[in-house]
């Protein structure tokens, strides 16, 4: 039995490569290829080279949902559209204050909790920690882009350095050297991308940070929560930057949370369907990842499903909706499960 990725590298090695083919848009750059592969091809990497061609020579093949999330990209800096003005407001309610010269720490929420009216309390839970935990911290609000990982993964090359190039700009002419992000993607791109442009800055997950104020004695957990909760590793988080343990030993150490692991997890963590720019492309109900992974957590007996990527939160509510699943299980970012056992101030 020939393997898609297996498929894709033949197709490559000769030359065969077809244009219209539709299963080049099907990868979503998880990573778990490239991790098992015995002579260390980097698939994801001829992958994102393929796409780029394709774009390049036939636009129109793309995607219609893709080409409109890059066409927003380029004129607002999001996927959605939305003006960028109101990339901030987000912090309604929340004292989070402008990036300046005293602060120590940028947060850069990503374009999915800055705004998704869904998932903006992803966003609110982790400034409110950061506030919580004595961070010196501000935003950039109208002044950021989107990281362009997405788009450079779905073959946007020029969009994705237009992006960065902007970003990199602003955060060196603002004296930024340290930025906590909600998004793995985000965190890989800051991380091991931006270098490449001149962008040199540490970069910290927020389960990274987290883990290190619970060893320093900031995070002072008040309230159990007895609920089970079942982690899943974002590949992003994991595969990609092989941080496995921070989220949990943070979850672990809730009073009253029973904590287990997926069928699957770890460097062998299936993918929520998010990445490589399948999060701004409609996946076929039955096609869903998500869809598997919501399923085995409600077989598990979990209450509620956590994880620290806005993609895959993104795919798991969406699955849990029309999966009906809604009054079986709830779906949180790790930022609102400590949030909300922190207790009031």
């Amino acid at each position: 039995m020939v393997t898609f990725p297996h498929k894709m590298i033949c197709q490559s090695r000769y030359g065969l490569v077809d244009l219209e083919d539709e299963d080049w848009w099907l990868c979503t750059t998880c990573n778990t290829c490239v991790s098992r592969c015995p002579r260390g091809v980097g698939i994801t990497d001829i992958m994102r080279a393929a796409r780029k061609i394709m774009l390049e020579f036939q636009y129109e093949r793309a995607p219609a949902s893709l080409r409109s999330a890059m066409g927003n990209l380029s004129s607002e800096g999001n996927p959605w559209g939305n003006e960028r003005q109101t990339r901030g407001d987000w912090t309604t309610d929340i004292d989070v204050r402008s990036f300046a010269d005293h602060h120590e720490l940028l947060y850069f929420p990503c374009c999915v909790p800055a705004y998704d009216p869904k998932m903006k309390n992803v966003a609110r839970a982790t400034a409110s920690l950061l506030l919580r935990t004595g961070a010196s911290f501000g935003i950039l609000g109208k002044e950021e882009n989107c990281c362009g990982e997405s788009v450079r993964k779905a073959g946007n090359e020029e969009l994705f350095e237009s992006l960065a190039k902007s970003n990199i700009e602003t955060f060196k002419n603002k004296g930024i050297t340290e930025i906590v992000v909600s998004s793995p993607h985000c965190y890989t791109t800051f991380k091991q991308e931006y270098p490449e442009l001149g962008g040199q800055f540490k970069v910290l997950h927020f389960t990274q940070y987290l883990a290190s104020c619970l060893d320093g004695g900031q995070l002072n957990f008040t309230k159990e929560l007895k609920k089970t909760i079942v982690y899943h590793d974002p590949c992003y988080l994991g595969r990609h930057n092989g941080i496995y343990e921070e989220p949990r030993k943070v979850l672990r150490t809730i009073p009253g949370v029973i904590l287990m692991d997926e069928v699957e997890s770890r460097e062998n963590s299936l993918c929520c369907g998010g990445g490589g720019g399948r999060i701004w492309m409609e996946t076929l109900k039955g096609e869903r990842f998500s869809d598997i992974l919501v399923e085995q957590a409600v077989e598990m007996g979990a209450d509620v499903l956590v994880t620290a990527c806005p993609y895959c939160i993104l795919n798991f509510r969406d699955s849990v909706v029309t999966m009906d699943m809604e009054d079986r299980l709830e779906v949180k970012d790790i930022s609102e499960i400590v949030l909300e056992t922190m207790g009031d101030e």
